[in-house]
């Protein structure tokens, strides 16, 4: 069996998607079969992201990411290897190019919160995933969250729709020296035991409502650990600044971006609480990979975070202020319920893995 897997996307945006097809690539090549990968780069990419085993080769294409003619374009580059599978990891597959077409959906956000987006983007996703859904012979879905939503909110047959959890970098869980994770604490200027947020600034991550309880937390409890907010600025993300100078927390909060996976591994083990109050998640890795490190995690109660974390956190109503500021401030004041979180989530944490994302993956393109 022939099996293409679209690599392209980290040439164009290093976020989770790009993460995700990585590790699954090298994930498969541990798995035993006859199978023949092709892994599909941009011409411009310089790296290789294909594993060192005779299975797997390299394709360049010159269609880019995220065009408006890619699923043509892509078709026609395509149809010159012949497969019997091809996977596209960012959901988005080519009008033809294959004999069966497999698509990973991460989450449905823009159906949940259009107001979330740019008018631009709602058009552009809209457009999209109905048309993707609609011609991929199946599809993976990152959680059983995401799955139900394509069933109920896009019509997709469930017999079509398979849940395939996702799995972390697993330098979240490898061993740090307590030297290392103080001397990025201290380069970084953020010390420890503060609250923790991450992932891209916008406006379903719900960081307002964090600023609010945190600015309460700061008030009624006398609590001064800083608000460390770590990831790129996305769409829409003013209003989070908007609201840092209204609370007047200027000198309370960080926001720092560019930090490498090494360095959020560090900041992980070296926070009081990783806060992750998002209105939707299709899967939400940052609060794995907190459970990885062991930080206290609390986190939203909607989408697939109640997946993920499962009783080895504290889950809330993300729109709760006054929960969220009594609950991090529990966190971080108990060291008995501190010390239980961290105890639970390693072990949480272990039930991901790539090898149960390449088992479950490989099996879907050997029923194709």
């Amino acid at each position: 069996m022939k099996i293409g897997i679209d690599c392209r996307l980290p040439t164009y945006r290093m976020g989770g998607i790009s993460q995700y097809a990585i590790h699954l690539v090298d994930a498969l090549s541990g798995l035993a079969g006859e199978e023949a990968y092709t892994i599909f780069h941009s011409r411009k990419e310089r790296r290789s992201f294909v594993p060192g085993d005779g299975r797997f080769s390299r394709s360049d294409l010159w269609t880019p990411c995220h065009h408006p003619l890619e699923r043509y374009a892509l078709a026609v580059e395509l149809a010159r290897d012949r497969l019997d599978v091809l996977h596209s990891p960012d959901f988005i597959p080519p009008a033809g190019g294959a004999r069966r077409r497999i698509i990973t959906v991460h989450d449905l956000t823009f159906l949940h919160y259009p107001q979330f987006l740019t008018a631009e983007s709602r058009r552009y996703y809209a457009d999209q995933i109905a048309w993707a859904v609609a011609a991929a012979d199946h599809i993976s879905a990152d959680s059983e969250a995401t799955r139900r939503d394509l069933i109920e909110l896009l019509g997709v047959p469930p017999a079509r729709v398979t849940t395939i959890h996702l799995a972390a970098n697993p330098i979240f869980a490898a061993a740090h020296t307590p030297d290392d994770v103080a001397a990025t604490a201290a380069a970084l200027g953020v010390g420890r035991g503060f609250v923790l947020a991450v992932g891209t600034l916008e406006p379903r991550k719900n960081l307002p409502t964090l600023l609010h309880a945190y600015a309460r937390l700061r008030r009624d409890s006398g609590n001064v650990a800083p608000l460390v907010l770590v990831g790129g600025r996305g769409w829409l993300d003013e209003d989070v600044f908007r609201t840092i100078d209204a609370l007047g927390l200027q000198n309370a909060v960080r926001h720092l971006s560019q930090v490498s996976d090494r360095q959020l591994a560090h900041l992980y083990r070296a926070a009081g609480v990783l806060a992750f109050p998002s209105h939707y998640e299709g899967f939400g890795l940052p609060a794995l990979e907190a459970l990885h490190a062991g930080c206290p995690v609390v986190a939203s109660n909607r989408g697939s975070l109640p997946e993920v974390v499962g009783q080895a956190g504290v889950l809330l109503p993300p729109d709760d202020v006054d929960v969220w500021a009594t609950t991090l401030a529990e966190v971080l004041r108990d060291g008995e319920l501190a010390a239980r979180l961290r105890r639970a989530g390693p072990e949480r944490a272990r039930t991901f893995t790539w090898a149960k994302t390449a088992a479950a993956t490989l099996a879907l393109y050997r029923a194709a």
